[in-house]
């Protein structure tokens, strides 16, 4: 099977990465059934339209769907090759990484599998998650051998291919960036960088197995937030010695051999915020910087709080006929990064619920990526442009392209991106 054409696919999971990469496969006039649990979700892409916002792929999806490469379905059918691309989000207060969507997503496709399938997990999963989803499959088909137990004899070939792509710029790095593949034989391994080579033109790397492959994605992500972290630590030190750490690090960047990141209010989205703790839960007395990296920058938010707390008090310093119900405070952004669309994991949103629970006083959201307001910000009043909006203080979480262009008509700021910290403010900003 290794020198035919794949025909047919099938992706489990429409969402950031799974409707992408399906569409990926079906520009290159391969036969793909998507599978998601929303009928909304399904019902939108056999329009085709599509139900997430990421340049360029409205375009992709509509054509594929068009031309019959493409179509959404909410329950599994046969295919050569199954992708699941599923949530792998945590359960209880410990961080401990919970598989049931990957367990759920096996136990879907287990009734169609056919000798000489490829299964590939591309969810980001903690240490172990593709031999668990092995034993899932093999539980379920008795029928059929597997290659934790039969090796390069398998019926069922089985790899671990964790995505790498950045939100915003899905559709170009999906093509471009370098695959990691970790099949748990090599010639699971083969049949895995055949299938990608379908449309990447990155290199398809063989890790020695699908445990180095999980690892690896959890490694870069770990890389980054442990980065971050020291941005934002160093915003917490230069606020207690009264510097202004955008000052900071511009100069300490101009060392040749320094790049400090930019601090921000917290870590948002599903990888970045999520994959240190995959690693942390299975080596909890071991990855002691990773852990504390993940500390520093899950506390940030509760420190932006404290900065909007001081700059309440501020205002009423300087109007002490009013009260906190008198102060009216805008939110600049609610996404976890800027310019797309995704909330998920996002310190921005958890701030600004925050500030309307605690805040007696008009909260005004300003977030111009997301159509609607999330239902946990009801009582505020949602706008999507930030031209009109007048506050007595001014918070900025994310730093929107459309942020960019004036700063707000607050008399104080609280800029936790360092967005407006180049202009002349007309009273002090709070940092």
């Amino acid at each position: 099977m290794l020198d035919k054409p794949f025909k047919r696919i099938s992706v489990i999971g429409l969402g950031y990465i799974g409707l992408p990469t399906a569409a990926m496969f079906a520009s290159r006039k391969i036969e793909v059934v998507g599978v998601d649990v929303n009928a909304r979700a399904v019902d939108t892409i056999n329009r085709g339209e599509i139900h997430i916002v990421e340049p360029d792929l409205d375009m992709v999806v509509h054509a594929a769907v068009k031309e019959g490469y493409l179509r959404a379905a909410l329950e599994p059918e046969p295919a050569e090759a199954f992708l699941i691309a599923v949530p792998t989000p945590f359960k209880g207060e410990n961080h401990e990484p919970d598989l049931s969507y990957i367990k759920a997503a096996s136990r879907s496709i287990a009734p169609v599998l056919r000798p000489g399938n490829l299964v590939i997990l591309e969810s980001t999963s903690p240490v172990g998650a593709t031999e668990a989803m092995a034993a899932w499959l093999a539980e379920a088909r008795p029928d059929l051998t597997f290659p934790h137990i039969s090796g390069e004899a398998s019926d069922i070939r089985i790899a671990h291919c964790p995505e790498r792509v950045l939100p915003g710029k899905v559709m170009q790095e999906l093509i471009t960036n370098d695959r990691v593949i970790g099949g748990m034989t090599p010639r699971c391994s083969a049949l895995a960088a055949r299938l990608y080579e379908t449309f990447v033109t990155g290199k398809c790397i063989v890790a020695s197995g699908p445990r180095v492959a999980e690892m690896c994605k959890l490694t870069e992500n770990s890389f980054r937030d442990v980065n971050i972290a020291f941005a934002n630590e160093l915003s917490l030190i230069c606020d207690e010695l009264g510097m202004d750490v955008w000052e900071l690090i511009r100069l300490a960047n101009r060392h040749p051999r320094v790049n400090i990141l930019q601090p921000g209010p917290g870590v948002g989205g599903h990888c970045i915020a999520v994959d240190p703790w995959f690693i942390v839960s299975s080596a909890p007395e071991t990855a002691r910087l990773i852990r504390t990296a993940r500390e520093v920058n899950d506390s940030k938010p509760e420190w932006v709080l404290s900065k909007v707390r001081e700059a309440v008090g501020a205002h009423l310093m300087e109007h002490p006929g009013q009260s906190a119900k008198d102060v009216t405070i805008a939110v600049y952004g609610l996404t976890f990064k800027p310019d797309i669309d995704d909330l998920r994991e996002s310190p921005a949103l958890e701030i600004a619920i925050k500030i309307l629970d605690s805040h007696a006083g008009p909260v005004i959201i300003v977030e111009p990526m997301v159509d609607h307001c999330p239902p946990e910000l009801k009582r505020a009043r949602f706008m999507k442009d930030a031209v009109d909006v007048v506050s007595d203080i001014g918070v900025l979480l994310v730093d929107h392209a459309s942020f960019r262009r004036r700063r707000p008509a607050a008399k104080i700021t609280v800029d936790t991106r360092g967005l407006w910290s180049l202009d002349e403010p007309t009273k002090p900003s709070v940092r």
